[in-house]
């Protein structure tokens, strides 16, 4: 089988979207949950909003990244062959660099500033999965290695698109724990209602796409303890696909204008989203416009 046969997983995993959304919204209906936020007609309508903008936007950003991967797959002599156990070391590698980009794009500003969008609603249930960002350029360069190392590059797009899909059924709160081997090595519902919580010791916790192993391996795994409350943790208020597409991007900007030096508007692009510069302290203690702690009020930050 050559990578170009491969299948298109999401457009054959819509009617499951479809199917497994329209059971959830019944669920609620007939057994309704008063501590779960169900679905809200608002919501969900710019929950899919976003998807289906990003559907557009996606296919507009593939253009160049496309033409980078193939660039630099014609220039590597390596080659690996699409093969019935090579698909599933692929699927693996790819869930690997998945764990870097989605961490790396909870740390960085401007990469955050991307994947906020999938945060930023207050509910928890399969139309959230849908709530897709509309500037997903910023991911394409973690996936670099694997095209430098022989994947051909719609084989990639195999992988990648394997772990949306996979990640669809994790968005609900309709599933409970699941038994322990299960939850030891996949990302599961409990694991990913962690990591859409806004809650202080949930913050950046189970980046995992498939497998939630990384995040043991490397010290970002909390298991679901308490109830999870969800969206950001300084919610933005609207249903605008607009400004829910734009929003920190427009916070970033604002803390660019009033930034004081060169230094202090790298912070702002490439620190953490909640970073801000040491303020001046005087001899009457901090300057004005700074908290009890001395740190500039800056942007707050989601789960």
């Amino acid at each position: 089988m050559s990578a170009t046969q491969l299948p298109d997983v999401v457009l054959w995993s819509i009617p499951a979207f479809v199917l497994l959304t329209v059971l959830e919204v019944v669920g609620y209906r007939l057994h309704p949950d008063e501590d779960a936020a169900g679905y809200t007609v608002k919501d969900t309508a710019t929950s899919i909003t976003m998807g289906l903008g990003s559907l557009v936007f996606d296919a507009l950003w593939k253009i160049p990244i496309v033409a980078v991967y193939t660039a630099v797959y014609e220039l590597t002599p390596l080659r690996v062959p699409v093969l019935w156990w090579t698909i599933p070391l692929m699927l693996l590698v790819q869930d690997f660099f998945y764990y870097w980009s989605h961490r790396g794009h909870h740390v960085v500003r401007i990469l955050w500033a991307c994947h906020v969008v999938h945060h930023s609603s207050r509910n928890f249930n399969f139309s959230t999965a849908l709530r897709q960002p509309w500037t997903s350029l910023t991911v394409w360069p973690f996936y670099l290695p694997m095209v430098a190392l022989g994947v051909h590059p719609a084989a990639l797009a195999f992988c990648t698109s394997a772990n949306l899909v996979y990640q669809f059924w994790v968005h609900t709160e309709r599933v409970g724990k699941l038994p322990r081997p299960l939850e030891f090595v996949l990302n599961t519902p409990s694991h990913h209602r962690v990591h859409h919580a806004s809650q202080g010791g949930y913050l950046d916790r189970n980046f995992g796409g498939i497998l939630i192993v990384w995040d043991r391996l490397f010290g970002s795994f909390v298991p679901e303890g308490e109830r999870p409350v969800y969206g950001l943790t300084k919610n933005i208020g609207t249903y605008n696909p607009l400004r829910v597409a734009t929003h920190e991007y427009a916070a970033i900007a604002r803390d660019l204008k009033s930034a004081r030096d060169w230094r202090e508007r790298a912070g702002r692009i490439l620190r953490g989203p909640g970073w801000s510069p040491a303020p001046a302290v005087t001899a009457t203690g901090p300057a004005p416009g700074t908290d009890a702690r001395g740190g500039v009020t800056a942007t707050e930050r989601a789960a």
